[in-house]
Order: C-alpha cells, then structure tokens, then sequence
C-alpha cells in the first residue's frame, strides 16, 4: 500500500501536511526562544542612582555648639494663672488726728509690735516670728504664698496699744504670712449606732489644717503716712 505522500508525489497533488505534536512541541519553543531573544536584545532598566551629599566637615564625635536660638514655644494666655494680689480700694485719702500724729511715734519706736488679727471672725494675736494652725484648711493657697492680713482690732507695743472701732485702717499697718504646710491630725474613728438595729457604723474623719507664720508685724511712722497721701483733719 502506498503512503499520500508517495500517492501525491506520483500524482503531483499538493502535501496537506498535517501537524504532528512533535510540530507543535517545537513550535512553543521556539516562541519561547524568540521572547527570551527579545528581552536579551531589549535594554536592561538603569538601577536607581541615589546621590549622597558628602558632609563639609568631617565627621566627630566631640558635640558641636548650637548656633541657632531655640524658638520659644507659644503658650495660650489661658493656661497661664498667675497669683495677683487684689488692690486696696479706697474712695477718701486716710485721714489723722493731731492727737493721733503726735502720739504715733511713741508706738512706732517702741518695738516689738503685735497685732490682733480677725480671720474669719476669729481673733488671733500675732507677732512677728508666730506659727498660726489654723482650724481650718485655706483653699486655693499652696506653701510658699505669702498673705497680708488687712483686718486687725488693735495694734500695739508693751506700753501703747492702738483700738479701732471696730477695726483699723490697713494702711497704718502691714503683716505678711507665709503658708508653711499643711498638717492633718491624727486618724479618728466613731461609732454610730441607732436603736432597734443590728448594725454599728465606723465614720473616720482625718481633718487637715493650715499651718502660717508670721513674716512680718509693721506699724508705719507718720512720715510714710503722709507720704502715701494722708490727710490731718
């Protein structure tokens, strides 16, 4: 029997070859070979290049001085609470005595002096050099503050004494305090009870008091009097 190849070439008819998978096989590869030709024969991209400034000065070890001031940093006006003292406020010049001008120097030169201070409606003898505990504790007062009492009954020396009616004049004294601490007294315990009921109550108090001493007691002569503007009726 003939093969359609030897058929055809008797007849001179045209081959119709059919691919075999050998044929397809070797057609892959060779596309793959033409993609690996053209990649190689394609540029390979540049790596990126990265441009490294080279210091002025070499470098050390040993900190160098700053040459630029620090910019201060800005704070908001309403976190800043500063302390101000409230400024006395007085509608008529003080006005003194001849009887008083005469007789205040007696009480200036003689010193020490003392004072019977009111807080709180409390009356409290004070000379300079005193510790104060307080009954109480001071709010919105922390230690190193420095108060002014302006609210004093009498002023006086061993021998002379000066009484107001019923207070005198803060601008014929000065007396400074300054807030030390704050001390608390021992822890308290007390039971309560009520009647026809099985059961005690333990309240604990442990009270905090306000511990101040006395800076500073000044009766002021009646040349600073009259320099400060006070008046003889």
């Amino acid at each position: 029997m003939f093969s359609r190849t030897a058929l055809a070439r008797a007849f001179a008819l045209p081959v119709m070859e059919q691919p075999c998978a050998a044929a397809a096989v070797a057609a892959r590869f060779s596309v793959a070979r033409a993609c690996l030709h053209s990649s190689a024969a394609s540029p390979a991209p540049a790596p990126p290049t990265t441009t490294t400034t080279q210091p002025e000065s070499p470098l050390s070890a040993t900190p160098r001085a700053q040459t630029s001031t620090p910019t201060p940093q800005e704070t908001p006006s309403s976190t800043i609470d500063f302390k101000k003292p409230v400024a006395p406020t007085f509608t008529a010049p003080l006005q003194l005595t001849p009887t008083l001008l005469s007789q205040l120097p007696q009480l200036t030169t003689q010193q020490p002096h003392y004072i019977i201070s009111h807080l709180h409606d409390r009356p409290y003898l004070l000379t300079q050099g005193d510790s104060i505990r307080l009954p109480f504790l001071m709010p919105k007062v922390k230690p190193g503050d420095i108060l002014r009492f302006n609210r004093a009954s009498v002023l006086g020396s061993r021998d002379f004494s000066l009484k107001g009616a019923p207070y005198v004049d803060e601008r014929l004294y000065e007396c400074r305090v300054r807030v030390v601490g704050v001390d608390s007294e021992p822890l308290r315990i007390k039971e309560k009870t009520k009647r026809r009921r099985r059961h005690v109550q333990m309240i604990r108090s442990k009270h905090k008091y306000t511990l101040l001493r006395v800076m500073d007691v000044k009766i002021k002569t009646a040349e600073e009097l009259l320099r400060e503007g006070a008046v003889v009726v």
